[in-house]
């Protein structure tokens, strides 16, 4: 950031505020990033693709089913977030959506320690490092979320043990979650109709806010992963992930070779995702705008619950079928695996 301040527009005012200390600046404003979801939809692929896909299919079921009821909570309690001023709101997009819970909070801590929970008796690594570095990543998403402004210490606290939470109660059930894969043909129907129904049902807002798209994105993609896992296993597309059971395994030292492959994956991999995801969502808009008759280009129109929860849904479980299905395969013709 050139200049040393910045000017924000909030509601009817402008605030001014002027940045003291760059470090804690950037470093917060860097964690912050790391709890949105784009980190973790770029994330969970990048694990499925070059670490672990037994990691990636337990880890984004959690988070989606975290992020979930975080959301909902959210529309339920209605809490609102931090006056500003006297806080300086360093964030624009979710200012609309309500507090209680910080589900940047849910899905660090989530994900950091249902990742530490999965791996400790599947690697050979240390036990106390793991858990430091599921303490200082979830830490530093819940302290970003304080000097952004976005939430109070409450929000991040209630998130955190709202987590915790589910984690404990979910757990005898993570057995079950690795095995979706070889469940009944009917799985891929359920898969689609209960998260399209929750998203279309999801609470009324006073006033919109990206809160429901975000979490049709979210659900969404947590179908099109759960899919992708059944079709891999009906077709015998691609190997499967292995079994959940105490594998000791060593971490492989990343050598220069080793990261030029995992970064050229990542690569193929992206690159891929967006074209589906480009292509997909013209698509389905075209058809919703021709359905319903709306103008195209209408960018209010894709606010309507009709129109945006389809269009997102269709989207995302397309991309999450695509990472997990397609992007496999292409790797294979390209030799990368």
């Amino acid at each position: 950031m050139a200049p040393s301040s910045i000017f924000k527009v909030n509601s009817a005012y402008v605030q001014k505020y002027v940045v003291k200390n760059y470090f804690y600046y950037y470093l917060f404003r860097f964690s912050a990033a790391l709890g949105q979801e784009v980190f973790y939809i770029t994330f969970l692929p990048f694990t499925h693709w070059n670490i672990d896909p037994y990691l990636s299919r337990r880890l984004t079921i959690i988070w989606v089913l975290v992020m979930y009821i975080g959301q909902v909570t959210k529309e339920i309690l209605k809490w609102p977030r931090p006056f500003s001023p006297p806080v300086v709101k360093l964030e624009k997009r979710v200012m609309a959506e309500y507090g209680m819970p910080s589900t940047h909070a849910m899905a660090a801590t989530a994900i950091s320690f249902t990742l530490l929970v999965s791996t400790m008796d599947r690697y050979q690594y240390p036990f106390v490092l793991g858990l430091m570095m599921a303490v200082v990543f979830s830490t530093l998403v819940g302290l970003s979320r304080l000097y952004t402004g976005m939430h109070t210490v409450l929000d991040v606290l209630g998130g955190i043990l709202i987590t915790a939470i589910l984690i404990v109660l979910t757990y005898p059930a993570w057995t079950l979650i690795d095995r979706l894969d070889s469940a009944s043909p009917l799985l891929p129907v359920c898969v689609l109709v209960v998260p399209f129904f929750l998203c279309y049902n999801y609470p009324v807002s006073d006033y919109y806010s990206p809160t429901r798209a975000d979490t049709t994105t979210i659900m969404a993609a947590g179908a099109g992963v759960t899919i992708g896992f059944w079709i891999n296993h009906f077709f015998q597309l691609v190997s499967e992930p292995m079994e959940s059971l105490p594998v000791i395994q060593n971490i492989p030292p990343l050598t220069t070779d080793l990261l030029v492959l995992g970064l050229a994956k990542f690569t193929v991999g992206i690159v891929l995702i967006l074209l589906v995801r480009q292509l997909v969502q013209k698509l389905s808009l075209q058809v919703l705008y021709s359905w319903f008759k709306v103008v195209t280009r209408n960018k209010e129109a894709r606010r309507r619950l009709e129109i945006e929860v389809p269009y997102k849904f269709v989207t995302y479980t397309s991309v999450g079928i695509c990472a997990i299905t397609f992007v496999p395969m292409l790797h294979r013709f390209l030799g990368l695996l």
